[in-house]
């Protein structure tokens, strides 16, 4: 592919991030394989969580902001039998006494109490910036780090299954909700622990799953017809926007 001439291509792309590479390291990739094109996401992902990963190419970087401003909806399964320090897998576990196994009712009930506008604090491994740093950066060097609960909307909860230690969840929320935090939260709810096994997003907005592509399925040149174009992306944001709310069809 000829990088000496940046091709003029623009729109959006949606990636089914695999587990373990960073959102960046996607970035990265799909920049090199449009030769070079401005390439940005429209919110990261954990490097152990999958699924929906929203690229802008071109002058739809200028449109991330929007993007990123849409809701997003997960699936993940909490393993409520430990504890780890980063409320992942990526730590080790630290198992927790569990004398009474909360049932399935008790399980949906505290479930319950994260819809609506609530109160959560992020991770302390996480991007957050506390003093001027990111707080991964600050937790991983030792220190003590302090973060403030903020408000996030969480519009639907849904219980998939349950079976002592696993819960699978569905989270329907908008901006700034961390699933890693439901975990810890839910455990600490229940008198358990609480980590993710896994975070899968399937939507980001009106792009979901079914948008994606897998990356072993990524041509090495990204082309123009690979992508969304701008007439597309911003109707499907208006439908989004009309509608004012992301899909409810697991919740019926």
């Amino acid at each position: 592919m000829d990088h000496s001439h940046k091709p003029d291509v623009a729109g959006v792309l949606v990636i089914d991030k695999p587990r373990g590479p960073t959102s960046m390291s996607m970035v990265n990739l799909v920049r090199r394989r449009s030769g070079g094109v401005k390439t940005g996401h429209a919110g990261t992902l954990d490097p152990l969580a999958t699924g929906v990963l929203v690229l802008g190419l071109g002058k739809m970087t200028k449109q991330l902001g929007a993007l990123t401003s849409t809701h997003k909806r997960y699936t993940t399964v909490i393993d409520l039998s430990a504890t780890t320090a980063g409320h992942d897998e990526e730590f080790p576990r630290e198992e927790v006494e569990v004398l009474d196994e909360p049932n399935h009712d008790s399980v949906e009930k505290i479930l319950d109490t994260f819809r609506g506008t609530i109160l959560q604090t992020p991770p302390i491994y996480s991007a957050v910036k506390v003093g001027g740093q990111r707080a991964y950066a600050a937790a991983r060097k030792g220190k003590e780090v302090v973060i403030e609960p903020r408000k996030v909307e969480v519009f639907n909860i849904s219980l998939l299954a349950y079976e002592w230690p696993l819960a699978t969840i569905d989270i329907a929320c908008a901006k700034g909700f961390y699933v890693r935090s439901l975990a810890r939260d839910l455990g600490v709810k229940l008198g358990v622990g609480g980590y993710c096994r896994s975070i899968h997003r399937i939507e980001v907005g009106p792009f979901t799953i079914q948008h994606a592509h897998v990356l072993e399925d990524l041509p090495e040149e990204i082309t123009q017809d690979l992508l969304i174009e701008q007439p597309e992306v911003e109707q499907l944001l208006s439908l989004a926007d009309a509608n004012n709310k992301p899909s409810t069809d697991q919740f019926q």
